[in-house]
């Protein structure tokens, strides 16, 4: 039973590379690395209950386990290669299987990301992937590289996934279908990554809110960030839905969203909206980079606003 779920999923998800030697059926995969290319690596795992509200569709879960690590190849500018996927599910479903390997192929195809081996086991549905990129010597992003005076952007909106998670909570979560997408199929910026390199000082995915996030940066780099709450981006959508004041908590701490937050030289910033607005995601500034440490949050009269939520932490009490 178990191999026949496997071999489900390959029929879903076979891509074929030449840098594949030998992919799904042996006891490890081998791979061949560009000459001249280093290999950048990231896992996340995905629970039920934790990442995904029960009842989400398997093909959305699908989607989202490879879109959170496709989000982290996106962060360090890399260029997707190969995925394994391991999947820890209470019974053996076959229509499951299919609609879980269904959406992963619809976003990996693109990319022309090969899934080259995983694992199955029984236990509480969770689903970790570890995805595989390259990068070119010296130009892969980092967190370490902010400098005082760089302009700080996001791509995309803010607040929107966490929004939606708000609103799974109504008796008809209908009306909220694009908010509600944008929790379950993020879009991981893999093309805005790659447009950084050479140009972005710092870069990180927005995966546990905006403020939690920069905040890395700030440790990593030694340097303090004024957000300046008015130019945040946020959805028609969401600002439809929701008041201003919830509106900004989401988008200040809601996390979720895969967006790129990225500091840049000032001179840089309009250049990088051009790119960015070709790329179809669009980037907005947001704020500075200042000596000092930790993040502000300024509203429009330049007083520090303290949002309502820290970001996400797993092992907050």
């Amino acid at each position: 039973m178990e191999f026949d779920l496997i071999e489900r999923i390959r029929r879903h998800t076979e891509v074929h590379r030449d840098d594949v030697i030998e992919g799904i059926g042996d006891d490890a995969a081998i791979v061949a690395v560009p000459a001249g290319r280093e290999l950048a690596i990231a896992v996340d795992t995905l629970v039920e209950g934790v990442h995904f509200p029960p009842g989400t569709s398997a093909a959305d879960i699908g989607w989202k386990a490879l879109a959170v690590n496709l989000s982290d190849l996106a962060a360090m500018g890399a260029t997707p290669a190969w995925a394994l996927l391991a999947l820890t599910t209470p019974g053996g479903d076959e229509a499951f299987f299919d609609g879980l390997a269904s959406g992963f192929a619809e976003l990996a195809t693109p990319y022309r990301l090969a899934l080259i081996g995983g694992d199955t086991t029984r236990g509480p549905l969770a689903v970790t992937v570890a995805v595989h990129g390259f990068t070119t010597p010296g130009e892969a992003l980092l967190r370490s590289g902010a400098r005082v005076g760089d302009v700080v952007m996001v791509t995309g909106t803010l607040g929107d996934a966490a929004a939606g998670l708000r609103c799974l909570a109504e008796a008809d979560a209908s009306p909220y279908a694009v908010l509600v997408d944008r929790l379950n199929r993020p879009t991981p910026r893999v093309s805005a990554g790659q447009a950084l390199r050479g140009i972005a000082t710092a870069c990180i995915d927005i995966s546990d809110g905006l403020v939690a996030d920069l905040g890395h940066i700030c440790v990593a780099s030694g340097v303090g960030i004024d957000i300046e709450a008015p130019l945040l981006p946020r959805s028609s959508a969401l600002l439809t839905h929701f008041a201003e004041a919830d509106a900004l908590d989401f988008a200040l701490g809601g996390g979720d969203d895969y967006e790129l937050c990225f500091t840049v030289p000032a001179d840089r910033a309009g250049e990088l909206s051009s790119t960015m607005a070709r790329l179809g995601c669009g980037a907005t500034r947001v704020g500075r980079v200042v000596e000092g440490s930790g993040v502000r949050v300024l509203d429009e009269r330049g007083d520090v606003h303290e949002p309502s939520r820290a970001g996400w932490n797993h092992f907050a009490a």
